[in-house]
């Protein structure tokens, strides 16, 4: 795309910050170019939102119908899979999953739901609770 062709609809994020989009100038050879938004881009992102929290209601039904834990609902929340709490938690991927389950959550220790608090970025009240909190 030639320089003066770069999308400049104005998206989520154009009066805060301003996108690098590679474009090529009069003589043909590629340059970087600002942009503030792209409407397809930004209808895009739109879409894959609405999924999440798709995703993120349906784990809270899932807590709720006694299916699974609430670790399920902040996993989907704060957008992370198993592999990723690991790292956060120290726990391997596997007892994360055996976690899931609403009978194995009921019996972790107060040390180990803290260590799922600390990676969701909330108390140990509100992990029990699926109680979120964002400034």
């Amino acid at each position: 795309m030639k320089k003066e062709q770069v999308p400049q609809d104005l998206g989520p994020l154009g009066k805060i910050t301003k996108e690098v989009c590679y474009a090529t100038d009069s003589s043909g050879k590629y340059t970087t170019e600002l942009s503030t938004g792209w409407e397809v881009k930004k209808e895009a992102l739109d879409v894959a939102w609405q999924d999440v929290k798709a995703r993120i209601a349906n784990a809270k039904q899932k807590v709720l119908n006694g299916e699974a834990s609430p670790v399920l609902f902040f996993m989907e929340y704060r957008l992370m899979d198993a592999g990723i709490l690991s790292d956060y938690t120290g726990f391997w991927r596997w007892r994360i999953k055996r976690h899931l389950k609403p009978e194995v959550f009921k019996k972790l220790s107060e040390k180990k739901l803290q260590k799922y608090a600390d990676a969701f970025n909330t108390s140990v009240a509100d992990l029990k609770t699926m109680t979120v909190h964002e400034a």
